[in-house]
Order: structure tokens, then C-alpha cells, then sequence
């Protein structure tokens, strides 16, 4: 168990200082950014929105898988407490 402890201490701490090197975007996606805000364009707002999309998909299917979850353990409980 000892060893298994070390082992994990020595893996997240080498993880944790090695460099990472990422690029947020790829190229295309940064000069439509880019351009996308200048000269009155909007073509930053569609950007924005898509990511916003693409973010709040995942939460929301959490949230309902929660939802379903909880409505399930309380009819068992109910049913059990009858």
C-alpha cells in the first residue's frame, strides 16, 4: 500500500511540473477570432455563441442524469419506508 502511495506522489508530481505546450486554437479558428472583431464584423458573436453551445451541452446532460437519478432514489425510499 506504502508503495502504491509513493508511486502515485512520484507520477502526479512529475505531471505536474513537466511543461505543457498547447495551442488554445488552431489557426483557423484564431484568425476568424481575430478578424471576426474588427471593423464592426460579427462574426465573433457566432464564434462565441457556438462555444457557449458546445459548452453548456454537457452540463445540461448531467444535470438531467442527476435529475432522473434522484427522482429514482426517492420512489425507493418511499416505497421502502411504506
Amino acid at each position: 500500500m506504502k508503495k502504491a502511495v509513493i508511486y502515485l506522489f512520484i507520477i502526479i508530481l512529475s505531471v505536474s511540473f513537466t511543461p505543457v505546450v498547447a495551442k488554445a486554437q488552431c489557426s483557423m479558428c484564431t484568425i476568424n477570432a481575430e478578424q471576426g472583431t474588427q471593423n464592426g464584423n460579427t462574426q465573433g458573436k457566432g464564434l462565441n455563441s457556438g462555444i457557449i453551445y458546445l459548452l453548456a451541452i454537457p452540463y445540461l446532460l448531467i444535470t438531467g442524469m442527476g435529475i432522473i437519478w434522484y427522482r429514482t432514489y426517492r420512489k425507493k425510499i418511499s416505497t421502502v419506508a411504506d
